[in-house]
This record gives structure tokens, sequence and C-alpha cells, in this order.
């Protein structure tokens, strides 16, 4: 067993705690909407998902769970920002316990694990989002401008 499993598995509900508390900080929409104790369960299944992730040294299940939510999230309306949010308020929580439980020696092995679970699933998100929006004329995802090599 490696030592961010440890932090993951021992510190899974502090980590958790602080991670449903950043979301509600960060007022987003729909996870207002839902109330935190569904955002709670939602964090604790992708903490769930990193935890297997670095245990298994597999990424599949973390960029499958992102795909699915993407799609499931795109649908109810939810803005890419939005899901990204949590990816985000889990990776710090998780950051912030490592950092402080893992040696130093551990330290740059343990978060690169972390960086690497979280962010195939940002990028499986992303790449999911822009896939359904390039099938609808979405306006804040219209990159063409970008592209034209003018003003």
């Amino acid at each position: 067993m490696s030592a961010v499993f440890d932090v993951l598995t021992s510190q899974a509900q502090v980590i958790l705690d602080d991670s449903a508390r950043a979301l509600q900080r960060s007022d987003q929409p729909h996870y207002v909407q839902e109330g935190s104790e569904a955002s709670r369960q939602r964090l604790a299944r992708l903490l769930e998902l990193v935890t297997v992730s670095v245990d298994r040294r597999d990424l599949v299940p973390m960029i499958d769970h992102a795909t699915s939510v993407a799609n499931e999230r795109f649908d109810a309306g939810f803005d890419v920002r939005e899901v990204q949010c949590a990816f985000h308020v889990l990776e710090e929580a998780i950051w912030e316990r490592v950092v402080n439980s893992v040696s130093q020696t551990e330290l740059a092995e343990s978060l690169g694990l972390v960086g690497t679970v979280l962010g195939a699933g940002r990028d499986a998100l992303a790449r999911t989002y822009v896939s359904r929006a390039s099938q609808q004329h979405v306006s804040s995802l219209d990159l063409s401008a970008l592209f034209r090599g003018g003003h």
C-alpha cells in the first residue's frame, strides 16, 4: 500500500467534510439547488474513485465515471465549470491532507498520483462536454474566433 492510499482511506471523512464545505461555499447554482447532502454523496463517490484508481493504478474507473457524469450534467443543464468545481475542491482537500501527512520522500509521488487521477477525470469531463456542445450550438464554447487568425 502507498502512503497516499493510507491518507485517502484513514482521512476520508475529513477530506469529504472539507471538500463538501468548499463546494457549498462556491455557491454553484445547481449544487445549491440539489442540496448539500446530494452534493456530499457525489463527492463521496468521487473520493471513492480516486482511492480505487490510486490503489489499482487504473484510470479507467475515473474516466468512465467522469464521462457518465458529464453526460448527466450536460443533459441537466449544468455548466462545465460547476462540475469541474467538484473535482477542484476535492483535489484541494486531498492535497492538504497529503501534504500534512506524507513524508517528504513520498510527497511528489503521492501528489502526482492524485493529480493524475483527478486530471484524467477532469479531462474526460471536459472532452465529453465539448463533444456534446459541438453537436449543438453553445455560444460559451464557440472557439472558432480563436482560429480565424485575425481580429
